[in-house]
């Protein structure tokens, strides 16, 4: 009896396989033929799935944002939820919920090298730029969500301008993540948290001030 396989599970092995070698090797390393070879697939399986490269690589690009969006919503909700415990924790709540966006494991190493790799090809190669798009304003909501959750719990103070913080925030995020990927040695996992501290440390202390 011939083996049965769900068509979008396939589809989704095969991302994986995309995002490995891009990861490993960069964007130009992901041809069908090496993506094939990721995959322990013929090029003519991968084609049965996907019409085109660009289709492929629109597809990695969709998965990669759902990946990364359903787990950190997930942390969002279990961390956020409540509004239970002291100030102190639910500030430690809302930076552990934070540093889910910065590369402190191999996970998150990989996940921050695939969306810098595929926001810049997005520049270049029309297909993806709205997909890139789209998995960067979700991974903006996410931290928007995270500060008004804070906010709300009493973590952050209840002035503090969302929408200019979240995009402040989310560049801040991003440049540590894009440095980590670069320079390894140089921004280790204790730098980043403590930068990420400090900054949350500022948005209270320049409410604590009040206007000058």
């Amino acid at each position: 009896m011939p083996k049965i396989v769900d068509p979008q599970q396939r589809r989704r092995a095969v991302a994986d396989a995309v995002h490995a070698v891009v990861a490993r090797c960069g964007l130009e390393a992901a041809t069908l033929r090496n993506v094939a070879d990721e995959a322990g697939l013929a090029v003519g399986s991968v084609r049965h799935y996907f019409t085109d490269h660009d289709e492929l690589m629109i597809f990695a690009v969709q998965e990669l944002g759902r990946r990364v969006g359903e787990r950190v919503w997930a942390h969002a909700e279990r961390l956020l939820s409540g509004s239970t415990g002291s100030r102190e924790d639910r500030r430690r709540r809302t930076e552990e919920l934070l540093a889910e966006f910065l590369p402190l494991d191999d996970v998150r190493r990989d996940e921050v090298v695939l969306r810098h790799t595929f926001t810049t090809a997005a520049r270049t190669r029309p297909p993806l730029l709205t997909h890139a798009e789209a998995m960067q304003q979700t991974l903006h909501e996410l931290v928007h969500r995270t500060l008004q959750g804070a906010q709300t719990s009493g973590g952050l103070p209840a002035d503090l301008d969302l929408e200019l913080e979240s995009v402040r925030l989310r560049a801040l995020l991003d440049g540590l993540g894009l440095q980590a990927a670069l320079f390894p040695r140089r921004f280790t996992s204790d730098l980043l948290r403590e930068v990420l501290h400090h900054h949350l440390d500022s948005l209270v202390a320049a409410s604590d001030r009040g206007p000058e």
